[in-house]
């Protein structure tokens, strides 16, 4: 981990749960806040500017879903991680938690070493990101290279259509990110005024054909997430 410590806000009106989090987070090494509902956590996030928020689904005054909704319009939350805790049972929770931009979720009962390793593997997130040098991703066996819309594959050259190419590119751009269908569409297809769902679905399978099954996963009833 760098040596500047990450801040990470925990937002979650147990007190229990924040502690259990919160001890099990600052001997890793992280900078720990904590809120007890969707109001306070919008207030410290502003205060503290953290690398990573955990959310709560179901809080007083305002839950989760509604305070990560609100921070994704706001500049400074654009790239700031949003991970929720959720229920086994709560399905719905994930998908709602998705469209508003989550970027992972953790069930409970907590489990506080599965916890660490997903918040570490969550935020290593961004040093492959910061990889990026001149429009280029290198990333397991792929090089991604944007200047020149061409993919290699251990040194071997794939050529993608156009749509494919910015697909992969943005999926690969925040390896376990899952992108929504929405998200996909606005980024990829903003400007066309006649694409489906089907039209994704397409890409992804030519992707697939190209590179392979296993670097596009899909998450049922989500979107779809590059696999690192």
């Amino acid at each position: 981990m760098s040596s500047v410590k990450q801040k990470i806000l925990i937002v979650d009106d147990e007190p229990d749960i924040r502690e259990l989090v919160e001890y099990n987070l600052k001997k890793e090494g992280y900078q720990v806040f904590c809120a007890s509902n969707g109001q306070e956590g919008i207030t410290e996030a502003k205060k503290v500017r953290p690398d990573l928020i955990i959310l709560d689904v179901m809080m007083p005054k305002m839950d989760g879903i509604e305070a990560c909704r609100i921070m994704r319009t706001m500049n400074e939350f654009k790239s700031t991680f949003m991970v929720f805790l959720t229920a086994r049972s709560e399905e719905y929770s994930e998908i709602a938690g998705f469209n508003v931009g989550a970027d992972d979720y953790i069930a409970k009962p907590i489990k506080p070493r599965a916890l660490v390793s997903r918040i570490n593997a969550i935020l290593r997130r961004n040093s492959v990101t910061e990889e990026v040098v001149e429009n280029k991703l290198e990333i397991t066996d792929l090089v991604i290279d944007r200047e020149t819309y061409l993919v290699y594959k251990q040194g071997e050259k794939v050529v993608l259509a156009k749509k494919e190419f910015e697909l992969l590119y943005l999926l690969a751009s925040k390896p376990g990110k899952v992108y929504t269908r929405d998200v996909i569409l606005k980024n990829i297809w903003e400007d066309s005024v006649v694409v489906t769902n089907r039209t994704i679905d397409v890409h992804i399978r030519k992707l697939r054909e190209k590179l392979g099954e296993n670097y596009v996963s899909t998450v049922k009833g989500v979107g779809y997430k590059f696999e690192a």
